[in-house]
């Protein structure tokens, strides 16, 4: 699954500095697995990983620009977050790396 797995962008909120993604499902265990192909895709490295009861929550940085992705399992949901205003040009153009 991960050597084909194939993410697109979804959609791309400047306002709230979101970049929402398509991609496989995953379920909480399988999360790391399946966002491994996205983080090569788009060449974040991570630097931090938490768990919550429902929610994978990593920072990445993206040629010095530091990043949240997010995934919410129950809902099938993935994105990243921009942490502040100046990530909205660097979150533009991984919209761009997406593109189907």
């Amino acid at each position: 699954m991960a050597l084909t797995a194939r993410f697109t962008c979804r959609r791309l909120d400047m306002e709230h500095n979101l970049l929402e993604i398509d991609g496989p499902e995953f379920d909480f265990d399988s999360f790391a697995d399946v966002v491994a192909p996205l983080l090569t895709q788009l060449e974040l490295q991570v630097l931090e990983r938490e768990l919550n009861a429902d929610l994978h929550v990593w920072l990445v940085d993206f040629e010095g620009c530091r990043l949240m992705l997010k995934g919410e399992h129950y809902s099938g949901q993935l994105w990243l977050e921009g942490l502040d205003s100046e990530a909205s040009p660097t979150l533009a153009y991984l919209a761009t790396m997406l593109q189907g």
